[in-house]
């Protein structure tokens, strides 16, 4: 199995978890929607993808979250596959 694939361990999900704290009430609500569905099944490019979103702004966060931006308005090197996976697992739980 490809390492990407494999899920993410008990310790990288807490960091991960950590890291996705917001200042912006809007994108915690999102983030917990995605953990509480997702977090037993996520894998090491999620949690990647995940990561690369959280270095954006709260507003252009919230603005890929809305569909009011795409991936490559706000950010183009992070218009990438595993990125855009885990924005399209957000919006699912808006």
């Amino acid at each position: 199995m490809h390492m990407a694939n494999e899920r993410l361990d008990e310790r990288a999900l807490s960091k991960l978890k950590w890291r996705c704290r917001r200042g912006l009430l809007e994108n915690d609500i999102f983030i917990e929607r995605f953990f509480n569905r997702y977090e037993e099944s996520l894998t090491i490019r999620q949690a990647q993808g995940l990561g690369a979103l959280m270095d954006l702004s709260d507003n252009d966060l919230l603005d890929l979250h809305l569909s009011r931006k795409t991936l490559a308005q706000v950010s183009p090197e992070l218009d990438r596959a595993d990125v855009l996976e885990v924005l399209n697992q957000l919006r699912d739980n808006r």
